[in-house]
């Protein structure tokens, strides 16, 4: 009989477990192997690998250091805009720390207190009410197996099963795939490239430097052409002068972009979400990491005093997630407009000029 089963181990997961795992007895399952470097089943998260300024804070809130050999060369401190849509460019200062995400991710796991139970290589099955709580079932290595607890977390991100079991009204956040290949690449870019197109996506397409190589991607609407307008995207920027060398790998993954504060869902009962399968991740940007932190670290506060009443002091703590949702959501269409994108692009504010 666990206290609390936890069903994913990214960053919200593992510092949910990590906040509580002395408290509380904790299960944490995950279908990758986070602790086996080895593993022949390894999986990789598709993520550019780029921490915000609103990551660092959150990092630096829980009073953790990021190893250095998480970060990769080069460090960013700049944005180039692409617009392709109005033929526009422009360079913006901002502040990111360019990291291997899953080096990362094995590091949150390394920190957990040695009481957690981890199941890893494991894949959620269901959940069942029982007296005490739930019951719950997953495939691990291979075999069906059953636990009890009296509290599950949902931080099983944009498809999770957990939150497609208790909201019924279906207010998801709006879905994206996102598609990402990297490629070999000797040169050098010194900085995160942002492309506005509204001929591939409403959303955004990126380049990423790391380690030579570059990381071309874009979140596209599912099933709308979604493999042809990548090519376009590729295509184009070839034109532009980007060398895209011999492809190493593909990723890909669904992003959930929340439009609405109402689409954002603490859970119901004993169970809770958080990060992604929250609905906690930019409209914008599509960063989460920040996102996955504070609303794990908000439930392990609502933890504190106990089980009994924990959800109702988490629904109260996530109101300024759902704040900084609707302040982004109201800021978005300077971004994804055209019209307004062009005037503010054009207006040349903040930008800097490259020597």
């Amino acid at each position: 009989m666990y206290d609390i089963v936890i069903v994913g181990s990214g960053p919200a997961g593992a510092n949910l477990a990590r906040l509580i795992g002395d408290k509380y007895k904790v299960l944490l399952i995950d279908k990758r192997d986070l602790e086996n470097e080895n593993h022949k089943n390894t999986i990789n998260k598709c993520c550019g690998g780029l921490l915000a300024p609103d990551a660092q804070k959150m990092i630096a809130k829980l009073g953790l250091g990021v190893p250095k050999d998480i970060l990769v060369d080069p460090q960013l401190f700049a944005v180039r805009t692409i617009d392709l849509t109005n033929n526009l460019e422009r360079l913006y200062q901002r502040f990111y720390h360019n990291m291997d995400r899953e080096k990362f991710d094995r590091w949150l796991i390394s920190l957990l207190p040695t009481g957690v139970d981890k199941k890893f290589n494991s894949f959620f099955k269901s959940f069942t009410k029982t007296k005490e709580g739930y019951e719950i079932k997953y495939i691990y290595n291979g075999l069906e197996t059953a636990a009890r607890t009296k509290v599950i977390v949902g931080a099983d991100g944009a498809l999770s099963n957990i939150r497609k079991s208790i909201c019924y009204d279906k207010n998801f956040p709006e879905r994206y795939i996102s598609i990402q290949e990297w490629y070999e690449c000797q040169s050098t870019m010194p900085y995160f490239t942002a492309i506005f197109d509204t001929e591939i996506s409403n959303f955004y397409s990126w380049v990423i430097p790391k380690n030579k190589c570059l990381l071309l991607g874009s979140a596209l609407k599912p099933g709308d052409n979604t493999r042809e307008k990548y090519n376009l995207l590729k295509a184009k920027l070839t034109q532009l002068g980007f060398n895209f060398g011999n492809k190493l790998k593909t990723e890909g993954a669904f992003i959930n972009r929340p439009m609405k504060i109402s689409q954002f869902y603490a859970g119901r009962d004993c169970i809770a979400l958080v990060g992604e399968a929250a609905g906690a991740i930019s409209p914008s940007s599509a960063e989460g990491i920040s996102y996955a932190l504070k609303s794990s670290l908000y439930l392990a506060e609502s933890l504190e005093d106990g089980i009994d009443g924990f959800l109702n002091r988490y629904e109260q703590k996530v109101k300024d997630i759902k704040l900084n949702l609707l302040i982004k959501n109201l800021k978005s269409p300077a971004m994804f407009n055209p019209f307004l994108r062009n005037f503010a692009m054009k207006s040349g504010f903040q930008s800097l000029k490259q020597c």
